[in-house]
């Protein structure tokens, strides 16, 4: 199993018309074939930058390139973070032991 994480920050002001739209548009990463456990979170720890945070979950290897490669991640990371996140933190993690 994989957990994809990645904490960040939009160019957006809090609260605005933008950064709804934004993460509306991330709802849409959860359809594609192979994300289990998606998750949009709000950041709320004092000790980082950072405002939300995405996770999911895939089951090997192979369905987490399927997700990077499939064309609607691609064009949400085009069309949408590229432009729209100011700074991120992406972390992949695997079970330990």
């Amino acid at each position: 199993m994989i957990r994809h994480t990645v904490a960040f920050r939009l160019k957006h002001p809090r609260g605005s018309a933008e950064e709804r739209s934004f993460l509306e548009a991330g709802r849409a990463l959860a359809d594609i074939p192979g994300v289990e456990a998606f998750e949009q979170l709000n950041q709320v720890s004092p000790k980082n930058n950072f405002h939300f945070g995405y996770s999911m979950e895939f089951a090997d290897q192979d369905a987490y390139q399927a997700y990077n490669d499939h064309p609607d991640h691609v064009a949400y990371v085009r069309d949408r973070w590229i432009p729209e996140v100011e700074d991120f933190l992406e972390i992949d993690y695997t079970p330990l032991g």
